[in-house]
């Protein structure tokens, strides 16, 4: 697998077109901290790391508006991949929707949003959008 973040956005969307509650990625530290924010922010019910001999598995139970029963999550967009890294500095840190989405951004203090990125005064990787 080349690029883990894609995969798990891969699944996560596939999971929710499939209309499955709970989803399993095989884990990594930059994986559990956009699982972390996804729950922070109101995207995903829950979710839980279980430790396996190897890797371990982050299970995520999805979130679905419940009068409609379409999927919380609308957009899920990789931005920085392996073959083109996009960085910025804290006073070009992109707004998604006009803030009523996320950017995922990977910093020097880990993986946060990227309200949180510009409250700190910091930059990083954009990983992704949510929406």
């Amino acid at each position: 697998m080349t690029d883990p973040i894609a995969d798990l956005l891969t699944r996560v969307r596939n999971a929710q077109l499939a209309r499955h509650k709970v989803v399993e990625i095989p884990a990594s530290n930059i994986k559990k901290g956009i699982t972390k924010i996804l729950h922070d922010k109101g995207y995903i019910l829950n979710y839980k790391f279980e430790e396996n001999d190897v890797q371990g598995t982050i299970k995520i139970a999805l979130k679905y508006n419940p009068d409609t029963k379409q999927p919380v999550i609308k957009k899920l967009q990789r931005i920085s991949r392996p073959g083109l890294r996009k960085y910025v500095g804290f006073n070009d840190l992109p707004r998604v929707l006009n803030g009523l989405g996320i950017a995922v951004i990977s910093t020097s203090k880990g993986v946060i949003s990227d309200k949180e990125a510009r409250a700190q005064h910091i930059g990083g990787e954009v990983l992704c959008f949510v929406y």
